[in-house]
């Protein structure tokens, strides 16, 4: 498809966001919200599939969407997200292991049974965006030095940026009620 990150991880990580729209989207009080920021999922699947292979994303998708074909569908972008927060999340977490970053990135903070596995610069979605961009800036300033591509050269608009916000904050949501309800 000639996207970057389109690798069989990158692949598991979008399907499993489709997976995961049917767990933490589908008949809860998140429809609406996500509907306006990706779209009325409603919208006929084949015929906008068919749409986008043949006439590829509009012209300056890049200010709404995380990817070409997230324009697809608003199932596809809301994989195409989900897919790309999971790459941030473990990402960061792995950098974290490796010193290339002060921060930890996980869900529910709040638990009192387990210390705390976030700094206070993690602690909101804020944090770990930004703690993303600065790794990320590095990473590809590293590849450039060597006169390599940018190992992420994605553009988090900031719609995109309150997309990725939303799916941080329902796995939050589900994070809180499975805790409270052990």
């Amino acid at each position: 498809m000639g996207e970057p990150l389109r690798t069989l991880l990158g692949h598991f990580r979008h399907e499993i966001g489709h997976y995961y729209w049917d767990r933490l989207i589908r008949g809860t009080k998140f429809v609406e919200r996500y509907r306006a920021l990706f779209g009325n999922e409603e919208a006929n699947y084949a015929g906008a599939l068919q749409h986008y292979y043949a006439n590829g994303a509009p012209a300056e998708w890049q200010e709404n969407f995380i990817s070409a074909y997230a324009t697809a569908h608003p199932w596809e972008d809301w994989a195409e997200t989900w897919a790309h927060f999971m790459h941030i999340q473990d990402a960061l977490e792995v950098a974290n292991d490796f010193g290339l970053v002060g921060k930890s990135v996980r869900l529910d903070p709040n638990r009192a049974d387990r210390k705390p596995w976030l700094s206070s610069e993690q602690l909101t979605f804020e944090g770990i965006i930004g703690a993303w961009a600065e790794l990320t800036i590095a990473l590809n300033s590293v590849n450039r030095s060597m006169g390599l591509q940018d190992p992420y050269p994605f553009v988090l608009s900031p719609a995109t940026i309150n997309k990725l916000e939303f799916i941080y904050e329902v796995i939050c949501a589900q994070a809180t009620k499975v805790t409270h309800a052990a």
